[in-house]
């Protein structure tokens, strides 16, 4: 699963996001209303944010506390991007799309090729190698 997949998971309900924001329920659901942000919605109709989601509603408090109005701040962010734009519409679709790409195993093959090339790509510096070599000199025959 790509980075922007997982960034763009409905994960939080709107409690957790106005823990980690600082900002009401209230809040939250204006800047929705003027389309700053667009959580998904579950079959109740809960909103589920994504840590893009999050950061987004952090850079509009930014703004807003440098001065800036909606008007402002929606010329400065542009309009929201859905989950649904990259992810499927519903968090079931979502762990569906994520368990067909994590379903593939790797073969042994493939496992000690790639360890191999992060091996050769990080030279070992004294107390920086993430690996301990010892362990992985099976793989090396």
């Amino acid at each position: 699963m790509n980075d922007e997949i997982r960034r763009n998971l409905a994960l939080f309900p709107i409690g957790i996001v106005q823990k980690l924001t600082d900002l009401t329920a209230r809040q939250i659901r204006y800047y929705e209303q003027h389309s700053l942000v667009r959580p998904a919605r579950t079959d109740g109709n809960q909103r589920l944010f994504s840590f893009n989601d999050v950061e987004r509603l952090l850079e509009i408090k930014r703004l807003i506390d440098q001065g800036l109005n909606i008007a402002g701040i929606k010329t400065v962010l542009g309009p929201a991007k859905t989950a649904s734009d990259l992810l499927p519409a519903t968090p079931k679709e979502q762990v569906q799309q994520i368990a067909q790409d994590v379903k593939r195993d790797l073969s042994d093959r493939e496992l000690r090729d790639m360890l191999k090339k992060e091996m050769l790509r990080r030279p070992a510096m004294p107390g920086n190698n993430p690996f301990n070599a010892g362990d992985l000199s099976r793989f090396f025959h």
